[in-house]
């Protein structure tokens, strides 16, 4: 499904802005911004070199490196391409070694940008991997923390040269401290953790996903002979991540507000085409979190909801999305990892205060679809009201 991925070119960035933003589910920073510094490193320093997770070695020192902060303040205040080199000057100091490879922390549209920026700075390789497989808005939540290992030595610096070392105790702790002084840099940061040689890469990342969001654009973007018309590239990405269309609708209300250090809110829709008549919400913590159907659920975290425009399938991040917009949401499997008990602890519904169960979205798309197939066999007996218009 991948295809392979040895090179990003300048040529290249799009298509992977765009899948990651898919993948982002609404965060992981602006994937315009993020594409555009990208270009122009490349175009400054050359075409950033891809390696597989399989060939990193325990002799590797794999850095993640993003950004950490709310989307809404990315937008605005755009990240200076000095941090870049910066963060991994820090990084090395603290640690004493040096960096031999860069990976995204996640899969976000601009967090995916980041890494091969730096990438392009730095003259090191990029893994095709991620830690998340998707967007998160908390530093923890990560496979390494799942997986048992700690931030290690964790960098943040500013576009006014702040630098910040700290060694939280745990994941948790990590998030606390990050996000705080994230808040104190005036809401966004550059974030380097969970530095790993590579046999613990190699155990805990995600891998190819990189090359995922590449083909995701590719079937957005494509072109000559491969060209979709706008009403197809939906159906062919669903096809293509095993996703589900879940709703199609107008934005009818929307709230989204900056509070302790994330983009916060909900969208409400309402129904267009074969939904008109039905109402559709969507909540959020700088991710999509969490959609309810005329009040049942049809999707939630960790599982990866995200908005489409309607018309031409491109992803819609939780700061651009606008009253009266016309939207589609989809939603995917998350990777199995998220599915574990330890994985639903730290990243299922209740880690955000939603009092739902999870369940997988493939599971609640069966179960709508089998409740309507029974709807239609068996409808409901007419009203006594009903059956006297009738007659």
């Amino acid at each position: 499904m991948t295809g392979d991925l040895r090179l990003i070119t300048e040529a290249d960035i799009d298509e992977i802005a765009l899948g990651a933003a898919v993948l982002g589910t609404g965060g992981g920073g602006d994937p315009h911004v993020g594409s555009l510094i990208a270009k122009r490193l490349i175009r400054l320093h050359g075409p950033v070199r891809v390696i597989s997770v399989d060939e990193l070695t325990e002799h590797d020192l794999v850095v993640p490196i993003g950004g950490i902060g709310a989307p809404s303040v990315d937008v605005e205040r755009i990240m200076a391409e000095s941090e870049l080199a910066h963060a991994l000057e820090v990084v090395e100091r603290a640690m004493r070694r040096v960096p031999t490879a860069l990976m995204p922390i996640e899969i976000g549209g601009g967090n995916s940008m980041i890494p091969i920026a730096a990438a392009a700075v730095s003259g090191l390789p990029i893994v095709d991997a991620d830690a998340m497989g998707r967007a998160f808005p908390e530093a923890q939540m990560v496979t390494f923390h799942l997986a048992g290992y700690g931030p290690g030595t964790t960098v943040l610096v500013d576009h006014h040269g702040n630098e910040v070392v700290s060694r939280p105790v745990d994941g948790a702790w990590s998030e606390r401290l990050a996000r705080a002084a994230t808040i104190e840099m005036g809401g966004a940061a550059t974030m380097i953790d969970y530095v790993y040689d590579g046999g613990v890469v190699q155990e805990c990342a995600i891998p190819g996903t990189l090359a995922i969001a590449r083909r995701i654009g590719q079937i957005l973007l494509g072109q000559g002979e491969t060209a979709l018309r706008d009403d197809e590239r939906i159906a062919a990405l669903c096809d293509e991540l095993d996703a589900v269309r879940l709703f199609d609708g107008k934005v009818v209300d929307l709230r989204r507000q900056f509070e302790g250090g994330f983009t916060k809110g909900a969208a409400e829709l309402e129904g267009t085409g074969d939904d008109r008549g039905h109402a559709f919400r969507l909540d959020f913590q700088n991710e999509m979190l969490l959609a309810r159907r005329d009040g049942e659920l049809a999707a939630v975290t960790p599982d990866l909801i995200a908005v489409l425009d309607q018309a031409t399938g491109h992803p819609i991040t939780t700061e651009a999305l606008r009253y009266g917009a016309r939207v589609s949401v989809i939603a995917m499997p998350c990777n199995e990892k998220w599915r574990t008990d330890v994985g639903l602890a730290n990243a299922g519904p209740a880690h955000f205060g939603y009092d739902v169960d999870w369940a997988p979205v493939e599971a609640l798309a069966a179960a709508r679809h089998d409740a309507v197939r029974d709807a239609r066999r068996d409808p409901q007996p007419a009203s006594p009201a009903e059956r006297e218009e009738a007659a």
